[in-house]
């Protein structure tokens, strides 16, 4: 069969289950496919083909002879170059980890592993995930699948793109401000921010520690839950993460009734540059989702505001903490220019860093320095605490909030030369992360030819509700089944 990438995770699993293909025929399709389409996309920094095939290999042995196999088990997965995989190049697209080669794997990644998920290589992002584009990967430009000469969203751009292009059915990346629901938007599949602490961080190389998230990328919701099952739970490895029980994701997306269940449309996230079309799209989903028995209604989230701002405090204070480990002694670049321990340090992040990084640690930095910290970084929490608790106020009237997942469709690369422009990318996203929110984005149309996304908040660690939801609103619509046509 040549078309077995244009299945979806659990379409394949059900086939893998039923012997009608192997995981080595499965692998070994999306393998060609990657080959065909790479070149146009350029979705991946390593590609781990060897590897993929002995682990599609192991699960067709333990298949035969009878073993207790997950439905991850011969899946082909790409992840996030942001996630340490044991004796796999890892550089988060960075300069300064051109060589880094992690003795351990994250915790996702394990339990992907343990579960028979397949890996196909490492894909690309902006650096350290900071970015809304991946163009300030250090090594390459990854392009949307829809339109190659537009960007596929970051920082997650390449595990985006990769499940755009069915170069994988699913994949993983991290969520700091918008990483996974921003690029899922301008590619056309769903993309879910987990709540904060639903799903470990250990191994992920941090950007700023209080707001990322690993989550899931897929091109229908079934496969997201899937994929979010497999990775949930609590991890001792990690202290943020915490044991709040799991629930069964599956059967929330199967026969999904939303008949009483209330939504609130907060006004604040239909100004800022949200165009009329892309507005006029989420629109319609309320509607659709009234039609299906929901109760809709607009209200207020008054601080929405600020979030931007305050986020470009936070995080950069956070990432210049986090990245004071990059110093050239311990691992990564080092510079050849040996002038003493504090010179040895700055010619290494010097020839390290990218334009973008830098200019976020010096932020950062600043805004906690003596003299500043109070009028910045505290100002900031403050508003944090007010954007969370607006959040806490509405949902105990609604069930789920809707809004736009970007404020327009994909940009062309190089347009957004402006740094503030880039960042108003993610000023539909940014708040969730800021309350430590589940959030999703699902496919809702086209504008120009470019796909749209919807985005559904919702209470903590109630990612069912939004799944729920979200299969309600797939069933009445095809967008998800939308496969991009990559010119060769």
């Amino acid at each position: 069969m040549s078309d077995l990438y244009t299945l979806t995770a659990n379409e394949a699993s059900r086939m893998l289950q039923a012997g009608e293909i192997s995981a080595v025929e499965l692998t070994e399709a999306y393998i060609k496919r990657i080959d065909e389409t790479e070149p146009s996309v350029q979705a991946f920094i390593t590609r781990t083909t060897e590897l993929a095939i002995k682990q599609a290999e192991q699960v067709d042995r333990q298949r035969q002879a009878g073993d207790s196999l997950s439905p991850l088990a011969g899946i082909p997965i790409a992840l996030k170059d942001n996630l340490c995989t044991e004796g796999v190049l890892t550089t988060a697209a960075s300069r300064i980890l051109h060589n880094f080669v992690p003795p351990y794997s994250a915790t996702v990644v394990n339990r992907l592993a343990d579960a028979g998920a397949v890996f196909v290589g490492k894909a690309n992002c902006d650096e350290f995930a900071m970015g809304s584009s991946t163009e300030n990967s250090a090594y390459h430009v990854t392009n949307n699948p829809w339109d190659l000469s537009r960007v596929p969203g970051g920082s997650s751009g390449g595990s985006a793109a990769a499940v755009a292009a069915c170069q994988v059915p699913l994949s993983l990346g991290s969520d700091t401000g918008g990483s996974i629901r921003q690029p899922a938007s301008y590619c056309g599949i769903v993309g879910l921010k987990p709540t904060y602490g639903r799903v470990s961080r250990f191994g992920l190389i941090a950007y700023a520690s209080s707001l990322d998230q690993i989550g899931p990328f897929s091109r229908d919701i079934t496969d997201c839950a899937l994929l979010l099952q497999a990775i949930a739970g609590h991890d001792p490895h990690d202290s943020t993460c915490l044991d709040v029980p799991v629930s069964d994701y599956l059967s929330a997306v199967r026969n999904p009734d939303i008949r009483g269940m209330k939504v609130g449309i907060p006004e604040e996230y239909f100004g800022q540059g949200v165009a009329s079309e892309v507005a006029s799209a989420v629109l319609a989903v309320a509607r659709e989702l009234e039609a299906q028995g929901a109760v809709v209604e607009h209200c207020h989230l008054p601080s929405t505001c600020y979030a931007l701002a305050a986020y470009y405090v936070i995080a950069p204070a956070e990432c210049s903490s986090n990245l004071a480990r990059f110093d050239g002694v311990k691992y990564g670049l080092r510079s050849t220019e040996l002038a003493g321990h504090i010179g040895l340090s700055e010619k290494t992040r010097g020839e390290g860093f990218g334009a973008e990084v830098k200019q976020r640690i010096m932020i950062g930095t600043y805004v906690l320095s003596a003299g500043y910290y109070d009028a910045y970084y505290r100002r900031a929490q403050q508003v944090r605490t007010l954007i969370r608790n607006e959040f806490d106020q509405a949902f105990e009237k609604y069930d789920i909030l809707l809004t736009p997942t970007a404020p327009t469709p994909a940009f062309r690369t190089g347009e957004k030369s402006d740094p503030m422009q880039m960042k108003l990318a993610d000023v539909c996203t940014i708040p969730v992360n800021m309350a430590g929110l589940p959030g999703i984005s699902i496919p809702c149309g086209f504008v120009d030819g470019m796909p749209v996304g919807v985005q559904f908040i919702g209470k903590a660690f109630d990612e069912a509700t939004l799944l729920k939801t979200a299969a309600s609103y797939q069933l009445a619509t095809n967008w998800h089944k939308r496969i991009a046509s990559i010119p060769g």
